[in-house]
């Protein structure tokens, strides 16, 4: 189901004054895109995205201004004609035309105004309308950040999660998010995740019960919130399953819209997981400066193989 957002929470954010069309103010808001309408005041309604905010600042109503008042209130009309317009908003506290006022009134339209400036309003209200309408699913895992990689650590219940992630936390380490990560895709399709309000800065030990990361480890140890960059999944070790071992095979896996870069890694008693993940992670940020040490290797054995092939001839 799509996200909404009401005129009224962008209202009540950013403390704007509602001049008419209050009974509008249920009206929701589906896209994080705003316009200013500048080509359909002076017309040229053809392609007009009425499912956005209208944003009008002092270029626009100077514009609007100039036209005589019977194409004024023609072209508002048409501003105002879609059920799905949410809302029209003045910029810099300028002063607002009286047809759009009874328009706004009459089509149920709310008409508000702002003091700030059209870009900085533009820029904030975009924001604003990016996190509340971004695609978002909770995860089972635990959400670290190693070496500024920030790794969602996924796999079933018992497997080592949240012993993996204090032993990273002592090696000085960041925790996000324990047990549930919610995480939110941007626009650009990017993936960052936090944790619930409720279990923010806590770790479950079975044995030991729920720390405060924060209160034992102090404020270094945890951040509110970081971009998923790798996905880690521990399993537990299966003999007969073959195992990646040179690192060439690149999976991902599909969180939300977005393809997310994979590392499966076996768990077992001796290995040390906290060390694995801190190498994966370094290991990731090689590949990522365009350093792969598993394909370095196999050019160098191809080469190898090669030269003592000639040898033989």
């Amino acid at each position: 189901m799509a996200k909404k957002v009401k005129v009224s929470e962008l209202v009540n954010q950013f403390g704007l004054e509602v001049l008419s069309g209050e009974q509008g103010l249920k009206r929701t808001i589906t896209v994080d895109d705003l316009y200013r309408p500048g080509l359909e005041l002076a017309g040229y309604f053809e392609y007009h995205p009425s499912e956005r905010v209208q944003i009008l600042g002092k270029t626009e109503l100077a514009f609007y201004n100039m036209l005589p008042e019977k194409e004024r209130r023609d072209r508002m009309e048409k501003l105002c004609l879609s059920p799905i317009t949410p809302c029209i908003i003045i910029t810099r506290g300028l002063d607002v035309p009286e047809e759009m006022v009874q328009i706004g009134e009459e089509k149920e339209i709310p008409v508000l105004r702002s003091n700030m400036a059209t870009t900085i309003l533009s820029s904030r209200i975009t924001g604003f309308l990016e996190r509340k309408l971004a695609p978002t699913a909770t995860i089972h895992g635990v959400l670290v950040d190693v070496y500024g990689v920030g790794m969602l650590i996924t796999g079933s219940s018992g497997i080592g999660k949240s012993e993996t992630a204090l032993e990273l936390v002592k090696r000085g380490h960041r925790l996000i998010a324990d047990d549930a990560v919610e995480i939110r895709q941007t626009s650009d399709n990017q993936l960052h995740g936090t944790a619930p309000e409720l279990i923010r800065h806590l770790l479950e030990i079975r044995g030991v019960g729920i720390i405060n990361v924060m209160t034992l480890f102090g404020a270094g140890a945890i951040r509110n919130n970081k971009r998923i960059t790798l996905v880690v999944r521990l399993e537990a070790w299966q003999q007969e399953k073959q195992y990646d071992r040179l690192g060439l095979d690149e999976e991902t896996t599909r969180i939300i819209d977005t393809d997310v870069p994979l590392a499966t890694i076996p768990v077992r008693p001796g290995r040390n997981l906290a060390v694995i993940i801190e190498v994966a992670a370094m290991n990731f940020r090689l590949k990522r400066m365009g350093y792969n040490a598993a394909l370095q290797f196999t050019t160098k054995l191809t080469e190898t193989i090669a030269e003592d092939v000639d040898d033989l001839d």
